[in-house]
């Protein structure tokens, strides 16, 4: 193993933690000793030859008795890679309401697709709002008043979220529900398809909320923002886009939003193998997290070639660290 450090600032600390955050393995294999002298013994001399087919017939060892030969077992471990290469490379991107994660989303994807136009394909963008579930009679009064808090998790659909992120993840294309944030109902009959992709970014306030959908993503980031920062553009947001007033949204933010934003967002934070602080503002993260996906995708692209490193999942078991400008 090796540590991969990627451009950031001069800091010493932020190069530290960076180390932490993308750790790969080295491209380099190291030769097979026992095989190279076994071959080499056997090409130089007949009576190596023989001392090698009497190891073989009397070694215990698993390296000479089974099933495989040394090269097929190589060819079965290639095959399994390259299986496992068609599996997305999953990012989950939490953080509080109006924090800016879709804004971070797009960068990402904007300096990836920059990079390279054939990435365009490669990487999609997915909401969890997509996945709010269909109010009762009741449930849709009180939202209209804005007394149906949106921000707990009861609000979502658990169920087809992980039915579509599964398939998702199983390398197949899924239905991705179309939500109305005015008339708060899906939009009958209306779905976003969404084809295979090497990286797949989900956003939403509770996706590291639950554990199976937590568990399915590689990289975990958390968008942590100034809460007055986040009041400010949810007022404007919900007025401007969703037709709400503004007595409205304030009820809502004092009396749901900010409660539930403590007791069942912020606690995921621990999960986060990144945090990202101001958002979109720190360019310094966004810029690394998308060279990071940038090298993921150019794996693929070589995994099959000769000098091609196969594709690994690059995970922070450690804390979480801190991208700051």
């Amino acid at each position: 193993m090796l540590l991969k450090l990627l451009p950031c600032a001069p800091s010493p600390a932020a190069t530290c933690l960076i180390g932490r955050c993308f750790i790969g393995q080295s491209h380099q294999k190291l030769p097979n000793l026992f095989s190279w002298r076994l071959c080499s013994s056997s090409s130089t001399s007949s009576r190596s030859s023989k001392l090698a087919k009497h190891l073989e017939e009397h070694s215990n060892s698993h390296l000479l008795h089974g099933n495989m030969t040394g090269f097929e077992r190589r060819e079965s471990s290639a095959s399994s890679l390259e299986g496992r290469d068609k599996r997305p490379f999953m990012i989950g991107v939490a953080g509080g309401t109006a924090s800016g994660k879709s804004t971070v989303c797009e960068k990402i994807r904007q300096l990836v697709v920059n990079e390279d136009a054939e990435n365009g394909r490669q990487i999609i963008t997915l909401s969890q709002d997509s996945f709010y579930r269909n109010l009762t009679a009741k449930e849709s009064e009180q939202a209209k008043k804005g007394m149906f808090n949106f921000d707990h998790p009861d609000a979502f659909d658990h169920h087809l979220m992980i039915k579509c992120l599964s398939e998702i993840q199983s390398g197949k294309s899924t239905q991705v529900p179309v939500y109305d944030f005015k008339s708060n109902a899906r939009i009958e009959g209306e779905f976003t398809l969404i084809h295979p992709s090497d990286v797949v970014l989900l956003e939403g306030i509770l996706v590291f909320y639950h554990k199976e959908v937590r568990e399915l993503f590689d990289m975990k980031l958390f968008v942590d923002t100034d809460a007055d920062t986040r009041l400010a553009r949810r007022v404007l947001r919900d007025i401007e886009e969703r037709g709400r007033d503004l007595e409205n949204v304030l009820f809502q933010y004092t009396n749901l939003v900010k409660p539930a934003f403590e007791e069942f967002c912020l606690p995921t934070k621990k999960h986060a193998d990144v945090i990202i602080p101001r958002g979109a503002d720190n360019t310094v993260a966004v810029e690394l997290v998308a060279q990071h996906i940038q090298d993921i995708i150019w794996r693929r692209k070589t995994a099959g070639s000769k000098n091609g490193s196969p594709f690994t999942r690059s995970r922070s078991n450690s804390d979480s660290s801190v991208l700051n400008r």
